[in-house]
């Protein structure tokens, strides 16, 4: 039995191996062709030279893209996991030591502190985990893959812009296996639509706190956040409710309705202080993930600024956990 797991094994690591070597012959020839597309996008032979010169395919950002905790986790463990106690603690401790900078930030954006210590915590642990992977050679690598190839070529182009602009430091690109960078995982369209030079020293360093949290909080703001409002209120829903107002996908929401209306299918509907009139969506985020949940357990009501952290990233548990985080913060400070 040992001699023909260890076969097993070998057959597994070669076919493994073959496949990457296959890869990599094609993602040269892709390179070579991106190139012309490049440099049809304005950007000079030189800078896609300089900039791509050590670009490679990454097997593992194609492992990561498979196997993400938005598509594994229940709720319960993923929200668990990112809003600890110590999480919390690790935000009243960033904020204590930035706090002149903070308040200024909440002040002059309208946005809570609340949230932005939320999203800082949960994208990166507070700045501990920002990335070690090269940029580039992970856009290039989702890129060259065909499953988000559009999406992830035009990042790839978009971040060559602002490397052939000045704006960004080709060197020092290292962050997510996604493409994501700095304190609160921009990717590269994010960095150009709503990154800005707060400490006005001619460098946007998102990696640092004074351009890092003023550029969240104008990319939250310009995406229409209202403060103060809701994000979402855990429910429990009785089987009458139809069908089509569960949503299970972060791609858009469905079926919104009033407070009213919804009211009509949830358990202990008067322990709920909700304005009637307000439109809000229902989603079930375990029913299509995880095997045999329950169809209407856990269920949440989600409001318009739910919405906009699923603008920030697309996944039904990351909002609900940013949220939470949030409330958690709130209450300590």
């Amino acid at each position: 039995m040992k001699i023909i797991y260890k076969i097993i094994l070998i057959f597994i690591f070669t076919f493994y191996q073959s496949n990457v070597s296959i890869a990599e012959e094609s993602f040269d020839a892709w390179l070579k062709s991106f190139k012309k597309v490049a440099l049809k996008n304005g950007i000079s032979e030189k800078t896609f030279d300089i900039s791509m010169s050590n670009v490679k395919f990454n097997p593992k950002v194609i492992e990561y893209d498979r196997y993400q905790p938005e598509f594994y986790e229940d709720t319960k463990t993923y929200i668990s996991k990112r809003t600890s106690k110590k999480k919390v603690k690790n935000a009243l401790k960033i904020y204590k030591k930035n706090k002149f900078l903070i308040d200024k930030v909440e002040n002059e954006f309208s946005v809570e502190k609340e949230l932005l210590l939320a999203l800082m915590g949960i994208e990166t642990n507070f700045g501990k985990y920002l990335g070690k992977m090269d940029i580039l050679s992970s856009l290039a690598t989702l890129s060259y893959d065909r499953r988000r190839s559009e999406f992830f070529t035009n990042e790839l182009i978009i971040i060559l812009k602002l490397i052939n602009d000045g704006i960004v430091d080709h060197s020092i690109l290292y962050g997510s296996w996604a493409g994501a960078f700095g304190n609160f995982q921009f990717m590269p369209s994010t960095i150009k639509s709503y990154a800005i030079d707060y400490d006005k020293n001619n460098v946007i360093e998102l990696k640092k706190v004074e351009d890092s949290f003023a550029s969240a909080a104008n990319y939250i703001k310009k995406i229409g956040w209202n403060k103060n409002d809701f994000c979402f209120k855990k429910v429990h829903l009785s089987n009458k409710i139809p069908k089509k107002y569960l949503n299970t996908s972060a791609r858009k929401i469905k079926n919104k309705t009033s407070i009213k209306k919804i009211k009509r299918f949830l358990i202990n509907k008067d322990s709920y202080n909700l304005n009637d009139k307000s439109i809000v969506g229902v989603i079930t985020p375990d029913k299509d993930i995880i095997p045999d949940a329950e169809n209407l357990s856990p269920a949440y009501i989600v409001f318009d600024n739910y919405e906009l952290v699923l603008k920030w990233n697309r996944s039904l548990r990351f909002a609900l956990a940013v949220c939470t985080l949030k409330d958690k913060i709130s209450n300590e400070l």
